[in-house]
């Protein structure tokens, strides 16, 4: 997750949120409902490539946020059973941004890519068309002795930090999100970060540790079709039609760098005092005893 840029407040599970106070007017009613549609939903026009990442149109769908399918323990946003394939919800964010019905969504008009905390990262902001619940709530004086700590970890190779949640049988049911901000990378920031981090293989990859399989993340990078620029890294469920902040402690993993799993984006005190006053009121929810990072 990272961060930059003054008089912005970044977000995600991975990227800084912008300009709350400004965009707060856009928080845009619920959409309709696209449940029935999702399960329906069928990953047409993909692009065909010979990279192990699912891929439509310019986007392709990263390892770090296929953790939201597949990790129980992921602290935040979860891809419920029977929802979108990661390959269905890749294509339905490309139907999204360019102004296509299809893959479970209704878009009337274009999702645009909106800027992030620095040039490599951007948002799409579509409908909840994986059905997700939220992945935070508010600390209330109903809820705030159900929040637990401990330091957890992302991946192996990072660092343990000091981490907060709600577990989710506590605090259960949650409500469906309206919206789900899907934070993208650049393909060539995604490139240098497996580069850096040499460790961060392809998941399922069954490597025993040699250089050569440690690299296979970086070599489905390059595989990828040469239109295939924006990776998504992250997909927050909200309520909010635009970005929210980023939890105070990845943008301090940020600013360590990437060979320790941040992205290398320092430190913008305006921006990590408003996430700090964001997170001040809200925990994560965690489906299982303990979460897999922040």
């Amino acid at each position: 997750m990272r961060l930059s840029a003054a008089l912005r407040l970044r977000a995600h599970s991975r990227c800084p949120s912008r300009a709350i106070a400004a965009a707060s007017a856009a928080a845009a009613s619920r959409p309709p409902t696209a449940r029935h549609r999702r399960r329906a939903a069928t990953a047409t026009m993909a692009t065909s490539s010979s990279s192990s990442f699912p891929v439509a149109g310019i986007f392709f769908l990263d390892d770090f946020a296929a953790r939201q399918w597949d990790d129980p323990n992921y602290s935040g946003t979860r891809v419920p059973p029977g929802s979108l394939s990661k390959q269905a919800f890749t294509q339905a964010v490309a139907d999204a941004h360019a102004g296509r019905s299809g893959s479970g969504g209704n878009n009337p008009s274009p999702s645009p890519l909106v800027d992030g905390y620095a040039p490599f990262c951007k948002h799409v902001f579509v409908e909840n068309v994986l059905g997700a619940s939220v992945g935070c709530l508010p600390i209330t004086d109903a809820n705030r002795a159900l929040l637990r700590s401990g330091y957890t970890r992302r991946r192996p190779e990072e660092l343990p930090v000091l981490t907060r949640w709600f577990r989710e049988a506590d605090v259960a049911p949650l409500p469906e999100a309206k919206w789900l901000d899907v934070i993208l990378y650049s393909r060539e920031q995604l490139e240098k970060e497996y580069a850096a981090m040499p460790t961060k293989k392809k998941s399922g990859d069954g490597s025993g540790g040699d250089g050569a399989s440690e690299n296979a993340g970086l070599q489905a990078l390059r595989a990828l079709p040469a239109d295939c620029q924006w990776g998504i890294i992250s997909v927050k469920a909200q309520d909010e039609s635009f970005e929210t902040p980023m939890q105070p402690i990845t943008m301090l993993r940020n600013a360590l760098g990437r060979e320790e799993g941040g992205s290398g984006v320092p430190i913008d005190r305006q921006a990590y005092e408003a996430s700090a006053a964001y997170w001040d009121g809200h925990a994560a929810v965690v489906a299982s005893e303990s979460p897999s990072g922040e």
